[in-house]
């Protein structure tokens, strides 16, 4: 299970490619042939700092405890026409689903939402040339040669959208994590309190269909305002916006607020937040129905809805089963909505 405060969604980092190697002075000196002529090679270019995706990682946290890449200098030029080695690239994995964005301008510099995909950050250096390169009909005996360049560096805010199939939305204390917790191998925190989830969770749902596996997003639970940075909003949206379809999870036990009124308020925050993700495929599921009243509860947040949900019980384990079999086909409708990976 990951530690507490190991998760990451953002992370600054600063990153310089590496110098170029400086090209060499040099003369041939062979016995018998005491005027053998100008032969430094070129310095080698420095590395550069790149990142990459990478479907291992899933947050920021090694990142953000970077702070500061630098990549390997490229090696000085030699005599007898040698060219000194290129400095090693500098790869910081980051997670499925970073965005780049220049710390300074604040513009977006790239998307890697997918695995491989990668980001040349900070070139490195050139190498400087060695004095054979500045050898002519003139001046056959050339004393020149450059010093290695200057490498790019850039400092860039890095913001991480989590990746997901599913997103389960709800209001604090809905049932998300246990819900997780029932499905899939992922372990969230769970408790009887507002905000137990303060990080996002990924989950890794098996469903015996097509696709066979299904990843769930568990995400801080919504409040009102949310749109509008309130509570943990903006961040649970920022990871909602990734996923291709939602699961709106409704707390229909007897104590609870009203299913519909709960609904609303969590639908409206979407909607005021994007309605790209308003319009993402969504089923209804109504949790903690225990007895008569939390069922009587379900059917008519259902019946006022004019569409068909799931009633379940993480805890009975009722329900569960129906809900595996709907995942495929949701994930399905999604796919062909945004008509690629999200």
């Amino acid at each position: 299970m990951r530690g507490e405060g190991m998760f990451r969604d953002e992370a600054v980092l600063r990153a310089a490619g590496g110098r170029g190697g400086d090209g060499a002075c040099s003369f041939h000196r062979e016995k018998y042939r005491p005027f053998g002529g100008p032969d430094g090679g070129d310095g080698g270019d420095g590395g550069s700092v790149v990142l990459e995706a990478v479907p291992h990682e899933n947050s920021l946290f090694r990142v953000a405890r970077l702070r500061e890449v630098r990549a390997e200098a490229g090696r000085p030029g030699a005599g007898g026409h040698r060219t000194g080695r290129r400095g090693r690239d500098r790869v910081v994995e980051v997670p499925v689903g970073t965005q780049v964005l220049d710390l300074e301008r604040g513009n977006l510099l790239a998307d890697l939402d997918r695995p491989g995909a990668r980001l040349v950050l900070a070139r490195g250096g050139r190498g400087g040339r060695g004095n054979a390169r500045f050898a002519t009909a003139v001046d056959q005996a050339p004393r020149r040669w450059e010093p290695g360049g200057e490498p790019e560096e850039r400092a860039v805010r890095l913001v991480l959208k989590l990746v997901a199939d599913l997103g389960l939305v709800g209001l604090p204390n809905a049932g998300k994590s246990t819900l997780l917790r029932r499905i899939s191998a992922a372990r969230p925190r769970v408790g009887d309190w507002p905000f137990t989830t303060l990080d996002p969770n990924l989950g890794m749902v098996e469903t015996g269909a097509d696709p066979p596996v299904v990843v769930v997003a568990d995400l801080p639970g919504l409040i009102e305002g949310a749109h509008e940075g309130r509570g943990l909003g903006l961040r649970f949206l920022r990871h909602a916006e990734r996923t291709r379809a939602l699961l709106h999870l409704v707390d229909c036990s007897a104590t609870a607020r009203d299913p519909l009124e709960a609904f609303r308020a969590v639908r409206s925050e979407i909607e005021e937040y994007s309605e790209e993700l308003a319009a993402r495929p969504w089923l209804p599921v109504a949790t903690k129905v225990e007895d008569a009243e939390s069922e009587a509860r379900a059917r008519a947040w259902f019946d006022a809805l004019g569409r068909e949900g799931i009633a379940l019980s993480a805890v009975t384990g009722r329900g569960i089963a129906g809900l595996l079999r709907a995942l495929p086909s949701l994930v399905r409708t999604g796919s062909a909505a945004d008509g690629a990976s999200p």
